[in-house]
């Protein structure tokens, strides 16, 4: 109609541009994601039509880096730049079975332009469990690094705007991961009274050399440097991170003026956690633990039952991030004492 009329405030509009859409020519044997402004092919599904073009670049740039495409017609026989930058597969490069999981990852995409999004992440933890199954550890964190990225691209963001709407908002969201994780954990009967206060513990080495372990202190959700410690290990001979992550567990409960946690995280599978609550339990302490095994980002409950939550849910959230903490802290100790050893200063 503005073609038609040429209204006279309306100048933006008439060139001879229409609003870009997505293209995806999914029968053809390479498929192609593109940027197309006419619906002239029928053998293609379309996307839009879109007000911005900088927009759709945006979102098939971050897709790109997710599930790499092709993004012309009839690519060259040969690598092009864009697969040095891993954004290109070449599918005219790839053998059979390739071609297969390129095309299966095109469905994704279109699955992703519809919305989709649950059923490609439910496709792709089916596929990250099967090959954990098959003890294909590093497809399988491959395809747990594109799920990961997926929940990121999606996920619920905040605007400055929204803070002013809401001052609290922040606290209202710690409460949130809080609550959330104390529901989930006391479900599973591991008995969790009260968040208020969560103290993680990592251990640090190179083969049992220079061992370090890390405390660090969540008070409300949020962390609190003034109460994190450091533990030089000073018993434990040799590589044993059972061994150490008891004897740093006893040093820490041998503090009796130390405040007591609601909750403690050990960065760890199954046997930290046996050994965790080992040394708890004969320091006369009664706190509750969970430990974080990192290969699927597993809890895992006292009692050693798994619990397997969604990536980006709230309580597991807050558990990466206290984890994460306590890596960070204990791995810094550890290099510094390395920084030592190397110059002859370590006492």
């Amino acid at each position: 109609m503005v073609q038609q009329f040429k209204p006279f405030y309306n100048i933006k509009l008439l060139d001879d541009k229409t609003y870009p859409l997505i293209r995806v020519n999914v029968k053809d044997k390479y498929p192609a994601v593109l940027i197309s402004r006419k619906e002239d092919d029928k053998k293609s599904i379309y996307f839009g039509r879109f007000p911005s073009a900088s927009s759709v670049r945006l979102v098939l740039k971050t897709i790109r880096k997710i599930f790499p495409y092709q993004s012309v017609i009839n690519h060259p026989k040969k690598m092009c730049l864009y697969n040095h930058l891993r954004l290109c597969p070449c599918p005219p490069l790839l053998l059979d079975l390739q071609l297969n999981e390129y095309k299966k990852n095109i469905r994704r995409i279109i699955d992703f332009l519809k919305g989709n999004t649950r059923k490609v992440i439910a496709g792709l933890e089916k596929e990250r469990n099967r090959l954990s199954n098959l003890d294909e550890f590093e497809k399988a964190g491959e395809i747990q690094r594109k799920i990961d990225a997926i929940k990121f691209v999606t996920s619920e963001s905040h605007k400055p705007f929204d803070y002013e709407i809401n001052p609290n908002l922040e606290e209202d969201l710690r409460n949130k991961e809080m609550t959330s994780l104390r529901t989930v954990l006391n479900e599973k009967g591991v008995g969790v009274k009260s968040v208020q206060r969560i103290e993680c513990y990592d251990i640090s080495n190179i083969s049992g050399k220079l061992a370090t372990g890390s405390m660090v202190v969540f008070e409300n959700g949020t962390k609190n440097t003034s109460e994190y410690r450091r533990f030089k290990i000073k018993r434990t001979l040799g590589p044993n991170d059972f061994a150490m992550m008891q004897e740093v567990l006893k040093r820490r409960f041998a503090r009796k003026d130390w405040a007591m946690p609601g909750l403690i995280i050990i960065d760890g599978g199954k046997g930290q956690v046996s050994a965790a609550k080992k040394a708890i339990e004969e320091s006369g302490v009664d706190v509750p633990i969970i430990g974080l095994a990192k290969r699927l980002e597993t809890i895992i409950t006292p009692d050693l039952q798994e619990i397997s939550l969604p990536r980006g849910s709230d309580p597991l959230n807050l558990v990466m991030k206290i984890r994460d903490e306590a890596h960070r802290f204990a791995i810094t100790y550890h290099r510094k004492l390395r920084s030592k050893a190397m110059n002859g200063n370590l006492n």
